[in-house]
């Protein structure tokens, strides 16, 4: 048997014969764990009085939802992530059908049909669809390995993230269905797409955009809801209407603000326990965060989020074939995207669109999907080891 490889910084020697544990990236882990237990701590503070007689509800919920993810993270983390290229098609078409069934028998909740309502939770199509969709552009693009610099391999990939994309939209739900562009976008530069056709598609967006925002109404066409034109006009004039469409970002802020350095704490949080600060548990957690724990508490989520995309950009690198690089970088774009909207609209340099905050953020799905992404990158860390350990080759942390 060949000897232990030692990896340079580390006291624990690497080999194909470690515990599967040990052979998960420690960092990476270390900073979703902490995630989590941050969420239970925010959450349980910010929802004490949301439901009357059950203070514990929504930290409960939450915490069983880590719990299943986790066990699901390690179960992927164990298994070969290459096997999925094959299943590209099918899990594409799970992702439209899943998608499209919520205009079918989803519920509707404050005007959005979004979820579809199961036995003993509440499913989030668009919150999967973000997973199998990066597999699915990643098995796409590897099939078209010779051809990755044509303008056709760039106009599928686009098509194939923008199907999906307008259907989430027409929930309506525009923050995840920006979440599907910008996983499309980061896969193609990933990939090696010419700059030329970055160019041509920002051309297109920004013509898209000029059609939704100003010829389609003016056509008497709406193909935004009134409620999302009007935050973006908040956004862009928020002194202009602080009591209305501008609440939300407004109270966000004066509740980071009065959190200052070391936060008033869960029972003198008055923005939070006095709902002055809406959806306090899922779309402005981070603002909770800011006013019960202050610049140090916020300092140390967005700590935990930079070494979580510092790992996950590392595996990037370390991946032993295009897929599994294709496949970090689409979840790297997941993450980096929901972290900076969310963060940006609570600090009010970006308009608010519903993106939750990962692994922080109330949300079954949201939790439950986010693990299955880091199982997946801790499988292409683990594989992109046992390559190494083969190979006689070794990586640092």
């Amino acid at each position: 048997m060949a000897p232990p490889t030692t990896t340079p910084g580390s006291e624990f020697p690497f080999s194909l014969e470690r515990p599967f544990v040990l052979r998960l990236d420690p960092l990476l882990l270390l900073a979703v764990l902490a995630l989590l237990g941050c969420s239970l701590v925010a959450i349980s503070g910010a929802t004490s009085d949301d439901v009357p007689g059950a203070p514990h509800h929504f930290v409960i919920r939450q915490a069983v939802a880590a719990a299943a993810g986790v066990v699901l993270m390690f179960a992927v983390a164990a298994f070969d992530y290459s096997r999925l290229s094959d299943l590209r098609r099918g899990l594409y078409v799970v992702t439209i059908v899943t998608i499209a069934l919520v205009f079918l028998i989803g519920g509707v909740t404050r005007g959005s049909r979004r979820w579809i309502d199961l036995p003993f939770f509440t499913f989030q199509p668009s919150e999967l669809g973000k997973l199998l969709l990066i597999v699915a552009l990643a098995g796409f693009v590897v099939e078209r390995a010779r051809r990755l610099r044509d303008r056709e391999t760039t106009a599928w990939v686009t098509l194939l993230a923008l199907v999906p994309a307008i259907l989430v939209i027409a929930q309506p739900d525009l923050g995840s269905g920006l979440v599907y562009v910008a996983i499309a976008v980061v896969i193609l530069f990933v990939a090696g797409a010419p700059w030329r056709h970055f160019a041509a598609l920002g051309a297109l967006a920004a013509v898209a955009v000029a059609l939704v925002l100003a010829a389609a109404p003016a056509a008497g066409v709406q193909v935004l809801e009134p409620y999302q034109v009007d935050r973006l006009t908040a956004f862009l004039h928020p002194s202009d209407d602080p009591g209305d469409e501008g609440y939300q970002q407004s109270q966000s802020r004066i509740a980071i603000g009065s959190g200052e350095k070391t936060g008033r704490g869960s029972e003198r949080a008055t923005q939070t326990r006095l709902n002055f600060l809406p959806e306090h548990h899922t779309d402005f957690i981070f603002a909770v965060v800011g006013e019960t724990y202050g610049f140090v508490g916020a300092a140390l989520i967005l700590s935990l989020y930079a070494l979580l995309i510092w790992r996950s950009l590392r595996i990037l690198t370390m991946a032993k074939n295009l897929f599994g690089a294709l496949i970090a970088a689409g979840i790297v774009a997941m993450l980096m995207f929901q972290v900076f909207v969310n963060v940006g609209m609570t600090v009010g340099i970006v308009p608010i669109t519903g993106v939750t905050l990962p692994l922080l953020s109330y949300g079954g799905s949201s939790v439950l999907v986010t693990l299955l992404a880091v199982g997946l990158l801790q499988s292409i860390h683990v594989q992109a080891r046992d390559v190494a350990a083969r190979k006689g080759r070794v990586h640092t942390f």
